[in-house]
This record gives structure tokens, sequence and C-alpha cells, in this order.
């Protein structure tokens, strides 16, 4: 059960995130070229918690070694 919550978790973190990510893409309208926009991309927490997702997934996906 906490393998399912840590999993759905993860997701949610993973979606909100490329979420403003594709969202964050407009700037490029607004004259920002891209290490403009991979810099503000990093400074956001909101993009960061691509990372942490990640974390979640993987170790909820990860099987107990005998």
């Amino acid at each position: 059960m906490k393998k399912i919550f840590f999993l759905v978790f993860g997701i949610i973190l993973l979606s909100i995130s490329v979420f403003f990510a594709i969202l964050y893409l407009n700037f490029f309208s607004f004259g920002y070229n891209m290490p403009k926009y991979v810099y503000f991309i990093s400074s956001r927490f909101e993009c960061l918690l691509f990372f942490l997702g990640i974390l979640f997934v993987f170790f909820s996906l990860k099987k107990k070694g005998k």
C-alpha cells in the first residue's frame, strides 16, 4: 500500500512539474532564449519537483533484493 502511495505521489509531482515547464515555454515569445529559459526553469520550485517525483517513482518501483 505504501508503494502505491509513493508511486501515485511521484506521478503527481512529475505531472505538475512538466505542466509548469510546458507553461513556461510561452517565455520564448517574450524574447527568452534557451539558456535563459533553462536558468529560469532550474530556479523555479515547481519545476524542481520533477527530480523529487523521479525519486519517488524510482523507489516505489524498486524491488527488494534477496
